[in-house]
């Protein structure tokens, strides 16, 4: 068992946490903070495979990932004000998580002979398209299409970690990299309000 499916299994319980907090703050019932974070954690995943023609997907294909959502979901319940408390390093989980989904997504890309832009664009996709049907199901304008950087520090871990994968053999210091891109950009752009609006 390697340490990218361990945590990408981590990955998917965090950003179910997040529906399920997102959900809860909502004022859903508990079957509507479990379809949410049932959506955020496998819809990016589920979009790309789709898109690949990769059916079943992936999800379905490994029962894991549904017992990390199902734990995820209850211990939120449990320890509600807990993990409210600790959103500071639930944005670090979650942001571990998009950048190694941002990776995930380009491998299978590229393993289907896809050109590198759509590599790159399913990449995104794999990593923050959970968010945008989170957001979209509780009527809130996606996090992507804010001003906060996102969708853009994903982008940039893919084009880091494409480039590195053709300059060396080493793939899982490639991937180490390339989430530690995401971890900065997001860091620094969320610390210091960085955005891409240019209106003024």
């Amino acid at each position: 068992m390697s340490w990218i499916y361990i945590l990408s299994v981590i990955g998917t319980g965090v950003f179910a946490i997040s529906g399920v907090l997102t959900a809860i703050q909502k004022k859903f019932d508990v079957v509507g903070t479990l379809v949410i974070g049932f959506v955020t954690a496998v819809g990016g995943g589920t979009l790309r495979d789709i898109l690949l023609g990769e059916t079943p997907v992936s999800w379905l294909q490994d029962r894991n990932y549904f017992i990390a959502i199902v734990v995820a979901y209850v211990l939120t319940y449990i320890f509600k004000r807990q993990t409210l408390e600790y959103k500071k390093s639930m944005f670090l989980f979650d942001t571990v998580g998009i950048g190694l989904f941002t990776i995930i997504g380009i491998q299978k890309a590229v393993l289907m002979g896809l050109h590198v832009e759509y590599c790159l664009i399913l990449g995104v996709v794999s990593a923050s398209f959970g968010g945008v049907i989170r957001d979209v199901l509780t009527n809130e304008v996606p996090l992507i299409f804010r001003r906060e950087i996102y969708a853009t520090a994903c982008f940039a871990g893919g084009v880091v970690y494409v480039i590195l994968s053709r300059l060396f053999a080493t793939d899982d210091i490639n991937i180490l990299i390339s989430i530690a891109t995401v971890i900065v950009i997001r860091y620094f752009a969320v610390k210091r309000q960085w955005s891409l609006n240019l209106n003024v």
